[in-house]
């Protein structure tokens, strides 16, 4: 055992505690079975010494490692949404080109390639959870809908959504950008 004649010469140099000795201790009239008792009773407990210095070692690098892998996971969390975009980007890009070369015959081509392209953002952006708030034609929401005018009309009843200026966006259940709205008022009698 560590530093055994230092625990043992504090031990009978502090006054003794309330509490009990694991074993009465008489150097003169120790015997060998006793002394055999306490040599076991010391190496158990010098494995269980080490034993926990592994265990608060194993313990510290398992958290150690779990905020390494948390921090990654959250550098790289939109990696599998920007891999469904990146197509997007280069199909962008081909546009671009096909814009800048400007023959007349194009110009309905450019238009089909590019409403293939805002498909296909949406439908990544769909896949990712992302979902858009469709007001118009509804009952004024301030939870989805925020309102920048009112106006005046007998087409609609008083509170309802007569015009959608801006989209709305919820991932999944929370809602990312309300959809800007005007809403319908009751005309002035």
């Amino acid at each position: 055992m560590k530093n055994t004649e230092n625990d043992i010469d504090k031990q009978r140099s502090e006054p003794e505690s309330e509490s009990e000795p694991l074993m009465s201790l008489d150097p003169e009239s120790t015997t060998a079975e006793q002394f055999e008792e306490l040599k076991e009773r010391a190496a158990k407990a010098d494995e269980n010494w080490e034993r926990l210095l592994r265990t608060t070692a194993d313990f510290d690098n398992f958290k150690k490692r779990s905020t390494r892998e948390k921090q990654e996971a959250i550098r790289f969390a939109n990696e599998s949404l920007l891999q469904k975009l990146v197509p997007v980007l280069d199909n962008f890009d081909m546009a671009m080109s096909a814009a800048q070369n400007g023959q007349t015959e194009s110009i309905q081509s450019l238009q089909t390639g590019i409403s293939m392209i805002y498909q296909q953002l949406k439908s990544a952006l769909n896949e990712a959870g992302l979902e858009e708030v469709d007001a118009a034609g509804k009952a004024f929401d301030p939870n989805l809908h925020e309102a920048v005018s009112q106006k005046e009309t007998s087409e609609a009843p008083e509170g309802q959504v007569v015009q959608q200026l801006r989209k709305g966006y919820k991932l999944r259940d929370r809602l990312l950008r309300p959809a800007t709205v005007v809403v319908a008022k009751a005309p002035a009698s």
